[in-house]
């Protein structure tokens, strides 16, 4: 399996959603996101389950359990694939320009 994906597009993808001015998306959307990004970024989630009240803070600790197992670099091409499907044209996005390597 040849790898198409470099380093830069995720750091490209996570300047994108970090910069870009908020849309309309569900906290189910933004959930897969934030999971996809710890699994990239911090591996399995080892962090001890939040109480279920404290309910924004499980729904995060659910969404990164949800990609247990996934390789970093596996998490790190969803992510780009998320942002490819629901933005397609991000890349040559106004949000981009501010983007330096």
């Amino acid at each position: 399996k040849t790898n198409t994906m470099s380093a830069e597009d995720f750091e490209k993808a996570v300047y994108m959603i970090r910069n870009a001015p908020p849309r309309e998306s569900t906290n189910e959307e933004k959930l897969i996101v934030y999971g996809l990004y710890k699994q990239a970024t911090e591996g399995d989630n080892n962090a001890a389950q939040p109480w279920a009240v404290q309910l924004e803070a499980r729904a995060k600790w659910d969404a990164w359990e949800a990609q247990k197992g996934k390789s970093q670099e596996s998490a790190k091409e969803d992510y780009v694939k998320h942002l490819d499907a629901d933005t397609p044209d991000w890349r040559e996005s106004e949000t981009m320009k501010g983007y330096t390597a």
